[in-house]
């Protein structure tokens, strides 16, 4: 690291910066992480919170939630290696509350659920439930030792307080769904700081929003977690944020964190990400912390979603993104995104242009994926064109190759000769 960044570092208003990487859908190869993490580093990036879900290789009775293709331990072990070298700070992330699908789809797993026919979300009524949780934290611990936060999840808890049990609960006075969410996250987050003195829990905010303060300091959820606000959209309500970090930390929060994305937050299936939107997204983020005390925001976490959730189609691919992380990080380092902010992201993506680049494989960039963006672009912008007109216009298509015929492989020969030449073409 270069003296110069040093010095960049020290004039943004956000001292800790993480790039999120989903590992929900596409995850990297180890050896593309070794290509990327020095562009994050350079581009201004000191940490990565990695969200695992079933990326991450469980054992014993928990080895049934990872995926074929999860990573092994030594591939582990040279994620955290290669984050050193590059002086990124790894955080994990283990999803303890909402978003549980990778875990709660699984039959043996399926009465933990709080609602029977959603995985979404934990039973938090079930002891066993806590139990569930604590082994994939240790299990995650084992192979993050010294890790200094560990972000716990616990944001989109749907349905919470729909379960039968719940329901019973709720109506015993004085219970409601809030002490029910509270309780749950001190349990998660008790057993991390009593196992793990060093760590701290992090925890995505939007289930306490709406919690009233003396609910929340009454509780010990703000002597044990510090929160993240999260908010991806083009235009924030500066005036509310400023009084949600006053509500928290009235409420007894020490430290807040924020949250923006640089991609995977505009379309469920989106391909292409939309650079303004995120730039305006963080140039909005540092106008929140510009408008509160110093000592207050910690760090932000600049999201870079994959999926959804496990189950929906995939948004864009990490490499899709990378020029408006870049373009994002940099506004983050120096406060605005002047020409000579601009030239600085086209040098390291090594582009002539923003707003001309190139998307021919030749002439996209030299980042690492920029071949990626390339293809992607081609199929976004001018393949799937064609080839929905092909397909739903063309008349020898629609007539003798349907899509009865595509799954029967059936067409007649003469008809090969009338759209083969249109679809060489596309």
């Amino acid at each position: 690291m270069t003296s110069k960044n040093s010095e960049m570092s020290g004039s943004s208003p956000f001292k800790m910066r993480l790039v999120h990487l989903d590992l929900k859908g596409a995850p990297p190869k180890v050896c593309y992480l070794s290509e990327i993490f020095p562009l994050f580093r350079a581009l201004g990036a000191n940490g990565v919170l990695i969200e695992y879900e079933d990326m991450f290789p469980y054992e014993g009775h928990l080895r049934l939630l990872r995926a074929k293709h999860a990573y092994s331990p030594s591939e582990i072990k040279e994620i955290l290696h290669l984050a050193t070298l590059n002086e990124l700070e790894v955080i994990p992330l283990v999803q303890t509350f909402g978003h549980m699908e990778f875990v709660l789809k699984h039959e043996a797993l399926a009465h933990l659920r709080e609602v029977a026919r959603f995985p979404n979300t934990l039973n938090p009524h079930k002891e066993e439930s806590l139990a569930l949780v604590r082994a994939m934290i240790d299990q995650v611990m084992e192979l993050h030792p010294g890790a200094r936060w560990l972000h716990v999840g616990c944001d989109e808890v749907y349905y919470l307080g729909e379960g039968e049990t719940s329901r019973q609960w709720l109506q015993q006075e004085p219970n409601s769904k809030a002490e029910l969410c509270l309780s749950h996250m001190e349990a998660v987050a008790s057993h991390v700081r009593a196992r793990y003195p060093t760590t701290t829990p992090l925890m995505w905010d939007d289930m306490l929003r709406d919690i009233p303060e003396d609910q929340l300091s009454g509780s010990r959820v703000p002597q044990l977690v510090e929160p993240v606000l999260w908010d991806y959209g083009a235009d924030l309500d500066l005036h509310g944020k400023a009084l949600l970090v006053e509500k928290y930390r009235k409420s007894g929060f020490s430290w807040l964190w924020a949250a923006s994305a640089f991609k995977g937050a505009t379309g469920v299936n989106q391909s292409l990400t939309p650079i303004e939107h995120h730039l305006r997204n963080h140039l909005q983020w540092l106008q929140v912390a510009g408008s509160v005390p110093a000592d207050t925001l910690r760090g932000i976490i600049l999201t870079g979603w994959q999926r959804y959730d496990h189950f929906s189609v995939l948004c864009e691919l990490l490499p899709v993104g990378i020029p408006s992380l870049a373009v994002c990080l940099q506004v983050l380092l120096h406060g605005d995104f002047a020409e000579n902010v601009k030239a600085r992201v086209e040098n390291f993506l090594g582009i002539s242009s923003l707003e001309e680049m190139s998307f021919r494989s030749e002439g996209a960039g030299s980042f690492p994926g920029s071949n990626i963006l390339a293809l992607v672009t081609q199929v976004s912008l001018h393949l799937c064109s064609s080839v929905d007109a092909l397909l739903e216009r063309d008349r020898y298509v629609t007539g003798w190759f349907s899509p009865y015929h595509r799954r029967r492989k059936l067409i007649h020969p003469v008809m090969i000769e009338h759209i083969q030449p249109q679809a060489l073409r596309n």
